[in-house]
């Protein structure tokens, strides 16, 4: 089975941001971005399977992450390079913490 994973560059920006508005994704986007690529099986995030699929799959058709599938296991992994150089500083603003309300 072959992924849909485009091209960054052809993906509007507004589908991006779409992609980061919802806080699951947002809270997945957190996750990989400490680094390496995480078996999709391990985000606890506190949604159902289908769900957490779901919002994997949006994350990749957005641009966002890379999916690699080995055997019947499915690993991802944040875009960042591409996402830097393309939207620079937009990843740096969204994962940014919080002010206190």
């Amino acid at each position: 089975m072959e992924l849909h994973e485009p091209d960054l560059a052809a993906v509007p920006v507004t589908a991006v941001l779409a992609a980061l508005a919802d806080d699951v994704r947002l809270q997945i986007v957190r996750a990989l971005a400490e680094g390496g690529e995480y078996a999709c099986n391990t985000f606890e995030i506190g949604v159902s399977k289908a769900t957490r699929s779901h919002h994997l799959k949006v994350l990749r058709e957005a641009g966002l992450t890379r999916t690699r599938a080995a055997g019947t296991s499915r690993y991802v992994r944040l875009r960042r390079e591409e996402l830097d150089r393309l939207y620079p500083g937009l990843l740096d603003a969204v994962l940014a913490p919080r002010p206190p309300a």
